[in-house]
């Protein structure tokens, strides 16, 4: 059983609503955070999770 169930079962709590509506943005539960940055990293990267630090690869023309 994974994190997701067990609170589920535990709690009662769904990771979404039970009803949702067309072209509404529903976010799950952020359950596993994962490594998370110092304050000072957070501030650079602009996330506090390592995970969500993605690079702008982009470019200008």
């Amino acid at each position: 059983m994974n994190i997701t169930d067990k609170i589920m079962r535990e709690y009662g709590i769904s990771p979404l609503p039970e009803k949702i509506t067309v072209a509404m943005a529903y976010v799950p539960y952020q359950i596993n955070m994962g490594k998370t940055y110092s304050p000072q990293q957070a501030s650079e990267a602009g996330t506090l999770f390592e995970e969500l630090d993605k690079p702008f690869l982009g470019g200008a023309k």
